[in-house]
């Protein structure tokens, strides 16, 4: 069994490997251009384009996929910023800002991606960072920091629509990134109930 599954298992590691690197790459080359062809991220990633269809049979799906690491990242990055720790207004401005950090680098890549497609696998992208902002509201909650009139799943639906109609008015150029970010933050703080914290 082991002389049999040592080379299946590198070939598991080799395709493992290569699916990352296209993923990379296309975060890369998404972020510069949207439109970029796959035949254009393979060369990014240093592969074939079949070797690209094998891992994603079509553009949508590596969009998809793409969109998918950018979010793990952006989970990674709010367990860094310890939102169970510290008071949970201060901790909701780490989140904020985690949140729009990965929108702000990304937008162009955000918006290459199908409307059906991004509206179909909006919720489950969206269950791991639903579930910490969650859990930073109830704490919120409990601490007297955060509205008690309202329940923490409606405060969730709030925070994520502000977050899309704050993109959005980037993306037309209605708003800078600057003006997004700051007009965001205060307006979650005050649906929230909390008071903005400075310093």
């Amino acid at each position: 069994m082991t002389a049999s599954g040592e080379p299946r298992r590198r070939r598991r590691a080799d395709a493992e490997r290569s699916r990352n690197d296209i993923l990379d790459a296309a975060v890369r080359l998404l972020r510069q251009r949207p439109d970029a062809a796959m035949e254009a991220i393979a060369t990014e990633a240093g592969v074939t384009r079949q070797t690209v269809y094998a891992h994603f049979p079509s553009r949508e799906a590596l969009l998809t996929a793409t969109v998918d690491r950018i979010t793990e990242g952006a989970v990674a990055a709010m367990d860094a910023a310890r939102l169970d720790e510290g008071p949970p207004t201060a901790a909701l401005t780490r989140f904020l800002d985690v949140s729009w950090h990965a929108f702000e680098g990304n937008a162009p890549l955000f918006q290459a991606v199908p409307i059906g497609t991004a509206e179909e696998n909006d919720q489950a992208r969206h269950a791991s960072v639903t579930d910490r902002l969650r859990g930073l509201i109830e704490r919120g909650q409990r601490a007297g920091e955060f509205t008690p009139d309202s329940s923490p799943p409606w405060l969730v639906t709030i925070t994520i629509a502000l977050g899309h109609a704050a993109g959005e008015e980037v993306n037309s150029g209605r708003m800078t990134n600057s003006q997004a970010r700051t007009a965001l933050n205060t307006a979650v703080l005050r649906a929230l109930g909390a008071r903005e914290q400075r310093g």
